[in-house]
């Protein structure tokens, strides 16, 4: 049987909880085991995915008013609010010991959790591509990544949830449609402690996680402590997580509306809903042909280089979805992209979102 370690590093500050798994993944050598980390953050935080716009995607007034720090991750997704009512399960492997394909890697992630959930009584299922669900109601994303030599799955047990701060910290456009999106969270979220009608013990709930993971896996698990060295370069990962460089990184091309530079230059911006998750292309066209280019949103692509290769990829290219199409396929096979849940079409109408505001 396979021997994986488990480091429960308990409640850490809001910037290593995230820091944690970075630093553990860039640290990562050929001799180091496979590993699960749970851990939780001693305080309430926002986190951004890899490929969003901080401006387009939270409310900073909000958040600043709050001392609420914001973060980016190096994983896809979607920006959430978090806080101790959750537990994270961070798998860092080495590469190749995970199902090639994302739709696998996330089924056998999912499945302790969903067995968790089940031990405990709460009806829960996997729903493709990466969530869990109960009746219908979710319980829990996850996200996925490449970082340093280690391939990471991301995730967390859902104790509790505070649903109306997370419809505070979101970017909407009026106080109509946070109320909306409240009352969504309201209907279409769940936790362990709604289905149950109270909280669980969190070392129980750890214990049969850990339990559930060592039969998915058919491993042995160990407990240990993370090493001086996944330490060090996990403080330097929190130096550079914790920079604004770092968080504003995906900016770009900011014009929400087309916006006429001369007779021959445009900015304008597509958005595109693919199952696997939101697009938002900003670009700037000029004689018809895509001049600059930011792709962003809350969708999962492996390579993470890949979105920005994307990016140079279609700069130069007619605005036209002939042109379009078949450069984005080219380049899905050149560099063996994955991105579950948005497709070659998907980038297509996401850019080309953008000729109906011209």
């Amino acid at each position: 049987m396979n021997k994986m370690r488990v480091l429960d590093v308990g409640l850490v500050s809001p910037l290593r909880s995230q820091a944690i798994y970075h630093g553990v993944a860039y640290a990562m050598t050929p001799e180091t085991p496979d590993t699960i980390i749970l851990v939780g953050p001693t305080d309430p935080y926002v986190c951004i995915g890899y490929h969003q716009e901080l401006e387009k995607e939270v409310d900073m007034d909000y958040c600043r008013a709050q001392n609420l720090p914001v973060y980016r991750r190096e994983v896809g997704g979607g920006a959430v609010y978090l806080d101790r009512g959750q537990v994270f399960t961070q798998w860092i492997f080495q590469r190749d010991r995970l199902p090639a394909t994302l739709e696998k890697r996330f089924a056998l992630y999912i499945q302790p959790l969903v067995e968790t959930y089940r031990s405990l009584g709460i009806d829960a299922t996997l729903r493709p591509i990466n969530d869990v669900h109960v009746r219908g109601k979710k319980i829990g994303g996850t996200g996925a990544a490449q970082i340093g030599d280690a391939d990471v799955v991301v995730g967390s047990l859902m104790f509790d949830f505070n649903f109306e701060l997370m419809a505070q910290v979101l970017k909407v456009p009026s106080e109509k449609m946070r109320d909306k999106i409240y009352q969504s969270l309201q209907e279409y979220m769940t936790t362990m402690t709604r289905e149950l009608g109270e909280t669980p013990d969190y070392d129980r709930v750890k214990r049969i996680y850990l339990d559930h993971c060592a039969q998915a896996l058919g491993a042995e698990l160990e407990l240990a402590e993370p090493t001086p060295q996944e330490l060090a370069v996990t403080a330097e990962v929190e130096e550079r997580l914790g920079s604004d460089e770092w968080l504003h990184q995906k900016g770009g091309l900011r014009q929400s509306d087309a916006v006429k530079i001369h007779a021959d230059v445009y900015l304008g911006e597509g958005v595109h809903k693919a199952p696997g998750g939101l697009i938002r292309a900003t670009a700037r066209v000029r004689e018809d042909r895509i001049d600059d280019l930011t792709l962003s949103g809350d969708f999962t692509m492996i390579p993470a280089f890949a979105v920005g290769a994307l990016e140079q990829a279609l700069r130069g290219v007619k605005l036209e979805e002939e042109a379009i199409a078949p450069k984005v396929a080219e380049f899905y096979r050149a560099l063996s992209v994955q991105s579950p849940g948005v497709a070659v079409e998907d980038w297509v109408s996401a850019v080309m979102g953008v000729e109906g505001q011209m």
